[in-house]
């Protein structure tokens, strides 16, 4: 069971924190007396920040291309002077700009694709780790999907990038199990969010046929992954490293 103020002063980062799962995931682990670090691309993020502190909760914001090494060694060394360590982290930044069957996809499409929802967990698991060694441990949660766990047709590179996030997370839990680090993924499917719904544009019949796609008959919100991250990263999981939640609806159960 999740407490009131269950993270209460736990240093926390939260990448593609400046909109959807990322800014609310960031907004609960606030409410719940955490110290949050706020990090995108995108310049909302230090509206959210803002928005947070004037809750009379702890946040910051610090700009952050996961992709990019450099940015990525910029953040740690923000958090590392800041809050001295890291207890927390999910890893929640990536992308999907992919319309077309593997055969048709493009080189660019492909290396933007896996810089973004590979390479940049990659790049701050290494970090977080790193961290995590020096004050005995602490615990990682990567945004993967259900189309990390199985086939999603038109879509082969996301898929194929985050089979590769549940991969990453499945062998760090294993290497890192014994030092107090525990490393699991979320895999949502269809969620409820301002891209969702930009991407329906309004399309009620389109809206009606992707929530029949899910067992459950609707899409998922974003209430309902914040529950899933923040009990992975909870004491309640203490014993749960390793393994891939689906937060879908019972799609991957068919």
């Amino acid at each position: 069971m999740i407490n009131q103020n269950s993270f209460s002063d736990k240093i926390v980062l939260v990448t593609g924190a400046a909109a959807g799962i990322g800014e609310a995931t960031a907004r609960a682990f606030a409410a719940q007396g955490a110290k949050v670090v706020l990090a995108d691309i995108d310049k909302n993020g230090e509206l959210v920040a803002q928005d947070i502190c004037a809750q009379d909760n702890l946040a910051v914001f610090h700009t952050c291309d996961v992709s990019d090494t450099k940015s990525v060694k910029a953040l740690f060394a923000f958090i590392q002077d800041s809050f001295g360590h890291l207890d927390i982290a999910f890893n929640n930044a990536g992308i999907d700009i992919e319309s077309g069957k593997l055969a048709e996809g493009s080189e660019d499409v492909f290396d933007k694709i896996m810089d973004v929802n590979v390479k940049g967990v990659w790049l701050c698991m290494q970090q977080e780790i790193r961290s995590m060694l020096k004050t005995g441990g602490g615990c990682i949660v990567n945004t993967a999907s259900v189309a990390g766990l199985g086939a999603a047709p038109k879509m082969s590179i996301y898929a194929a990038s985050k089979h590769a996030v549940v991969g990453l997370t499945k062998s760090a839990a294993i290497e890192y199990a014994k030092k107090g680090i525990r490393v699991n993924a979320i895999c949502p499917a269809v969620i409820d969010t301002n891209m969702y719904r930009r991407a329906l544009a309004g399309d009620e019949k389109k809206a009606h046929a992707i929530g029949t796609m899910h067992p459950v008959g609707r899409v998922g919100t974003v209430e309902e992954v914040v529950g899933a991250v923040l009990y992975l990263c909870s004491d309640s999981a203490g014993f749960t490293t390793g393994t891939t939640l689906p937060v879908d609806g019972g799609s991957t159960a068919i």
